[in-house]
């Protein structure tokens, strides 16, 4: 049996998570604590919209969409932020991303972009 989280409790501390943290910045390695470490070439922060939590997993309801990226560079982690510039990090992770050259379009396909925390079965 695994323990965990209450899954409606999950659903409501991601609800709370994913209407506060709206902007996805692009990493090329980890970001560290405060979400600030290894920035892409492309440091744009890009909206996303979230679904509604379910099981204590939530995910993007829309392509997360970079137009022509500044560099030649292979993302491999992203951060999520209150605002498009400053505000606050909340929360860090890994992506598996195809290198991408100057001048090209990385998207992150809805529904790939998932937040989830480990809920008591």
């Amino acid at each position: 049996m695994a323990e965990g989280l209450i899954s409606a409790t999950a659903d409501d501390l991601l609800g709370d998570l994913t209407t506060t943290y709206t902007y996805v910045q692009l990493h090329v390695d980890a970001p560290g604590a405060a979400g600030t470490s290894n920035v892409a070439e492309e440091a744009d922060r890009v909206e996303v919209t979230w679904g509604t939590p379910s099981g204590g997993s939530v995910a993007n309801t829309a392509d997360v969409v970079w137009e022509g990226v500044e560099a030649a560079e292979d993302y491999t982690h992203f951060s999520v932020w209150t605002e498009a510039s400053d505000g606050s990090c909340g929360f860090t992770g890994t992506i598996t991303a195809n290198a991408v050259q100057d001048g090209d379009n990385f998207v992150i396909p809805t529904g790939q972009l998932t937040a989830s925390l480990s809920v008591a079965s």
